[in-house]
């Protein structure tokens, strides 16, 4: 990485512990999410209105192999080697795949919607508890894109990306393993609940009880924080191996809001806004 990038990534952790220890006094935590704000204003801006000095940047589409971003940092290590740090969700896909092209719109509620959602039938569709869920941010018939982020730090699941960092380990390497689902109410579909953390440690590492399976080879590809706080002008500094899956799978509306009501390590109780499709390629690291 050059200096440039590197400085960045210490500036960046900073503020990062620094949202995470204000969230805290405050009794929230949206200010230390990876989807919540910058991390750092743009280093530069070309005449293109594109950030400059910034590793490739995420979300893409990941049938797309190009990118001419030249930051070669390492791939992280398998998720198994790594502790899980955080869960959480957007509404919509951020990134754009074989399963989930159907363009959204723009802004923070924006982003690709999976193939089949205009074929579920009006119970798919229906809310279940009288129409009341406990989380919020997403309905029957939705589609949300899951991101489970690992950390090489010696750190503990938690709320927001700060849990991915420590004041002893402020530039870990980062890996986030993303699903997409089609959210129905439908009790025969993937239940949440076996993807979350629930106390379980396997080889010394804190994992999710199980990542999802079955819905193709996953992408891997060099890349940043995601979230509506980004933008093609306000790049993030934050270096993070990807790893998308292109297809979607069914997921039962009522098993995200047991997760919910279970009150989360996360304190996840909503879905969040996505960054737009990052498509220039100066921003985008090439699939190998």
């Amino acid at each position: 990485m050059t200096p440039t990038l590197a400085a960045c990534l210490r500036l960046a952790a900073a503020a990062l512990l620094a949202a995470t220890a204000a969230a805290a006094e405050s009794g929230g935590h949206d200010a230390s999410h990876a989807a919540a704000v910058p991390a750092a204003a743009p280093a530069g801006t070309g005449a293109e209105g594109i950030c400059r000095g910034f590793g490739p940047q995420t979300p893409r589409d990941i049938s797309n192999t190009y990118g001419r971003n030249p930051a070669r940092y390492s791939i992280a290590p398998p998720p198994e080697e790594m502790n899980l740090c955080n869960i959480h969700t957007h509404t919509n896909a951020e990134h754009m795949g074989p399963g989930f092209s159907i363009y959204a719109g723009s802004g923070e509620n924006g982003g690709f919607k999976c193939a089949g959602g205009s074929q579920l039938s009006p119970a798919e569709l229906t809310r279940p508890h009288g129409g009341h869920g406990t989380f919020q941010g997403v309905e029957p018939g939705d589609t949300i894109e899951v991101h489970w982020v690992h950390s090489t730090c010696n750190v503990k699941p938690g709320p927001g990306l700060g849990s991915c960092l420590s004041e002893g380990c402020s530039n870990p390497q980062l890996r986030v393993e993303s699903q997409v689902f089609l959210v129905v109410n439908d009790p025969n579909a993937l239940d949440f609940r076996d993807f979350i953390w629930f106390g379980t440690v396997r080889n010394g590492q804190y994992q999710a009880r199980a990542l999802p399976t079955g819905t193709g080879n996953p992408v891997v590809f060099r890349g940043s924080t995601t979230g509506p706080g980004y933008t093609r002008a306000v790049c993030s500094p934050m270096q993070v191996t990807w790893s998308v899956r292109p297809r979607c799978a069914r997921l039962d509306i009522s098993s995200l809001d047991a997760w919910a009501a279970m009150g989360n390590v996360f304190e996840e109780s909503h879905s969040h806004g996505v960054r737009q499709l990052v498509t220039d390629p100066d921003l985008l690291s090439q699939i190998e």
